[in-house]
């Protein structure tokens, strides 16, 4: 199914007074550029969470964010900085000394320092921590590939419409093109005769001149190329896998045969057909540049 490169997703999962969340955002990139931010604690997992958003994410700006909040009593450590206290009891001596201060120092006072004591969140078990993470990574991504989905889908409607409007363009260009140069050869012939009323003319050097203009304006080639690139992307739009930098590379073909078919027509009319396709064509290489 085809998938469009914006999406969001959130998933969470709690268990024992532990829980994990996780965001996934992701805007049009050319490559597969995947950031993740989580809690230092949980930078063992970083590799595993790559995978697995690699298995399931190939193109696009995606930004990861998970949190764990937890008041399980052993995952939190009250960790206090020893050098700090030792330095803040020893200067509050001094002062006391200094001054023939009275009060006693009490752990009080020395408590509300700052940075003297601190709670770390800490769980060593990469394995507890991974089966606590994996059902929200899981559902985030489960429901960021079903945004990606949906917008894809409103994507595929509209070039599909694109695609059929071009394509009736082609057939008109095909139909049209033949009567291009019999108009060509009946304007020559009036003209010479117009020319040399009353003389003979060399019929030989006119039909090599028609044969001449009908080899330059011929676009028969051009027209089935177009319209095999129709088809492949009409195809390909059906497909399950990755596509978008297929696309691009198909979309800059039909540029080129509409191009050529331009230069080569030589008739106000099939020009004009052509700068309605280019129109088309130049829509849908935008809409492809939001193709996974």
């Amino acid at each position: 199914m085809l998938r469009s490169m914006t999406g969001y997703g959130r998933g969470e999962y709690c268990h024992q007074n532990r829980t994990f969340t996780v965001e996934i955002k992701a805007v049009n990139h050319r490559y597969n550029d995947i950031t993740i931010k989580l809690p230092r604690m949980m930078n063992i997992l970083e590799e595993r969470i790559r995978k697995t958003l690699q298995s399931q994410i190939s193109r696009g700006k995606t930004d990861v964010y998970i949190s764990f909040e937890t008041h399980a009593k052993e995952d939190v450590h009250i960790v206090i900085n020893e050098p700090l206290a030792d330095s803040y009891v020893e200067k509050l001596q001094e002062i006391q000394t200094r001054y023939d201060l009275k009060d006693n120092i009490s752990i009080a006072l020395v408590a509300k320092f700052p940075d003297l004591i601190s709670a770390e969140k800490h769980v060593e078990d990469e394995s507890f921590l991974w089966e606590l993470l994996n059902p929200a990574l899981l559902d985030a991504l489960h429901s960021f590939i079903a945004m990606r989905e949906r917008e894809g889908t409103s994507i595929q409607q509209d070039l599909l419409q694109k695609l059929s409007y071009i394509q009736q363009l082609v057939e008109k260009i095909r139909k049209r093109s033949p009567s291009v140069i019999i108009e060509y050869k009946e304007r020559l012939h009036n003209r010479v005769s117009e020319l040399l009323t009353g003389n003979d003319f060399d019929q030989s050097r006119l039909l090599t001149e028609i044969t001449l203009f009908a080899d330059r304006c011929a676009i028969d080639e051009e027209l089935v190329r177009l319209t095999s690139h129709l088809l492949q992307l009409q195809t390909m739009l059906s497909s399950k896998e990755p596509i978008g930098r297929k696309l691009d590379f198909l979309i800059q073909e039909m540029n080129r045969e509409a191009n050529t078919i331009g230069s080569k027509a030589n008739d106000l009319e099939i020009v004009q057909m052509v700068i309605d396709m280019k129109s088309e064509i130049e829509k849908i290489r935008e809409q492809v540049q939001n193709i996974e």
